[in-house]
């Protein structure tokens, strides 16, 4: 029998909940953990559209990037997404930033989509175990701006933002979602270009300024490929466990 905690432990043994960011919820968040599993759903995010999709395929676990229990609260009424799970007897565990910086996790699964080779981990003095990946791209010649750009949009089949730079591009750093706390760490190790997902109007100005081409490809679009390598994860080991990747659209829409 499989239950809800041995899923949770062998998460736990590929991105370990201990190295997750201090302000971060990790782990069981919901449901009985001696619960035995049957059938699990991935999603990036607890959402009205994935977990209609999680009650409708059957699924008595879930497994999200983003953790579904994340402030505090002082209650949980119908419709609050930890109340509906309980509700349908629905357990769900997170891994957030610890599987940002796992091995084989978010940030992993970009150098691979991108095709980084040499891959080295960038440390910093706000993770414990280093998050943001830096390797070489794996084209004869150096690319511009626009025609890396290029590449991580048809890549994440998104629109991206681009700050430019003439710096022709051969080494590339990669974090999903909102990265830009590493920008500074990643171009000490020699990076050419970062991508990441989020990136505020002053952060756009300072790579400007330092004449590093930046990427921002959009939070959903850099997060949500991981879902299906820890799929892939779980279903390898618990082969006897039905894994499905849940609907889910990005809730971004780009007009014009």
């Amino acid at each position: 029998m499989v239950t809800v905690k041995a899923i949770s432990d062998y998460i736990d043994s590929l991105a370990p909940y201990s190295t997750k960011c201090q302000w971060d919820n990790c782990g069981i968040l919901v449901g009985d953990e001696n619960k035995q599993v049957h059938k699990i759903g991935f999603a990036l995010d607890l959402t009205d559209e994935s977990l209609s999709d999680a009650i409708a395929k059957g699924v008595d676990m879930i497994v999200t990037h983003h953790p579904i229990i994340f402030k505090a609260q002082k209650s949980f009424l119908k419709g609050n997404m930890a109340y509906e799970l309980a509700s349908h007897g629905i357990s769900a565990v997170s891994a957030h930033t610890c599987f940002d910086c796992a091995d084989g996790g978010v940030n992993d699964a970009l150098c691979e989509i991108f095709g980084l080779t040499d891959v080295e981990k960038v440390p910093s003095e706000e993770c414990i175990v280093p998050m943001v990946r830096i390797g070489n791209l794996c084209y004869e010649n150096k690319l511009t701006s626009a025609q890396f750009a290029e590449i991580v949009s048809e890549k994440l089949g998104t629109t991206v933002r681009l700050i430019e730079s003439d710096r022709e591009i051969g080494r590339v750093a990669v974090c999903g979602g909102a990265g830009m706390d590493f920008f500074s760490a990643a171009v000490s190790m020699g990076a050419d270009a970062y991508v990441t997902g989020d990136i505020s109007h002053h952060e756009m100005l300072e790579a400007k300024e330092m004449g590093v081409t930046v990427i921002a490809a959009g939070h959903f679009e850099t997060e949500n490929p991981a879902m299906a390598y820890l799929k892939k994860y779980i279903e390898e080991k618990f082969s006897d466990i039905e894994t499905v990747l849940l609907k889910q659209s990005n809730p971004v829409r780009f007009i014009g």
